[in-house]
């Protein structure tokens, strides 16, 4: 084992309470903090200890974690008036596992240089599985000395571990991945859909298919829920929203027109709408036109 660190880690939230408690199985000592302190007493129960704000989940810590939920909680988490920065020591590591902007992310890494401060953007895919499992993908912007540094700790949490190149890099690789998913999900919707319509039985579907050249990790993982109406979050919709329209509007910058991934975009918001905002990205089986196929 990597020999124990003193760990700042902010958000507790369906992945990051995973995460955090590896570390701490691990046997490294953290200190953390979250927007209600209740979400964080499983940790506390495994021996972390609570801070009151980021700024002291920092203070002393070698490396910083954050896994929240929107780019704004992002900035006012590292560069707010409580943020890491105000209290980060030199030399330490600053790294955001946050689904963000690859502009905040670019932010955020100069003005911990400013501070002597590292940063890495290292945001995951794998969900709620990947991260009780600790089989989390994590993809990474920053430098390679940094992520020498930060990769025995990464390595807790995930098991696939790739810089992509300078900070904002990871966002970007990030985004990529969740273009990819947006199809997939309205792909293994409407696949359900006509398999049911079609008088067939979705669950010899599953099987059939998803060991051909339609399986995915979404088909494997996410289909069987949809077919047992779990739609507890491992994910959230209100989340995935927000990623697609960072992909957009990465697209856009790149010149780059995505009409798949904009159309499960606009999905997705009238998921939002019908009051699914807190469920997983899986229930879009419940609005998507073809839900009616149950009837």
């Amino acid at each position: 084992m990597e020999t124990p660190v003193q760990v700042g880690w902010i958000g507790t939230g369906v992945m990051g309470l995973s995460m955090a408690a590896h570390l701490i199985r691990a046997g490294h000592s953290l200190r953390v903090h979250s927007r209600t302190r209740a979400r964080a007493e499983p940790l506390i129960a495994l021996g972390a200890e609570w801070a009151a704000s980021p700024s002291d989940a920092a203070a002393d810590a070698a490396f910083i974690f954050s896994m929240v939920s929107m780019p704004a909680d992002v900035q006012s988490v590292h560069l707010g008036d409580a943020g890491t920065l105000r209290s980060a020591p030199r030399d330490s590591v600053l790294i955001d596992m946050t689904t963000s902007t690859p502009a905040l992310a670019v932010q955020i890494a100069e003005r911990a240089r400013e501070r002597g401060v590292a940063a890495l953007d290292a945001p995951v895919t794998g969900g709620d599985v990947g991260a009780r499992e600790a089989r989390l993908s994590i993809m990474v912007g920053g430098d390679e000395g940094t992520l020498a540094r930060a990769e025995p700790l990464l390595r807790v949490m995930g098991k696939t571990v790739i810089l992509h190149g300078p900070a904002g890099s990871g966002q970007l690789a990030k985004a990529v991945n969740q273009i990819l998913i947006a199809s997939t999900m309205v792909g293994v919707v409407e696949g359900l859909a006509f398999a049911r319509r079609s008088g067939l039985d979705p669950h010899k579907v599953l099987e059939s298919v998803g060991a051909g050249a339609a399986g995915s990790w979404t088909l494997a993982n996410l289909a069987p829920r949809m077919l047992r109406g779990d739609f507890a979050p491992g994910f959230r919709i209100e989340h995935f929203v927000k990623d697609l329209g960072i992909a957009l509007e990465a697209s856009d910058q790149a010149g780059l027109n995505l009409p798949g991934t904009a159309l499960a975009h606009r999905v997705y918001r009238d998921a939002v709408d019908a009051g699914l905002a807190d469920r997983g990205t899986h229930a879009l089986a419940v609005v998507h036109p073809a839900a009616d196929s149950r009837r």
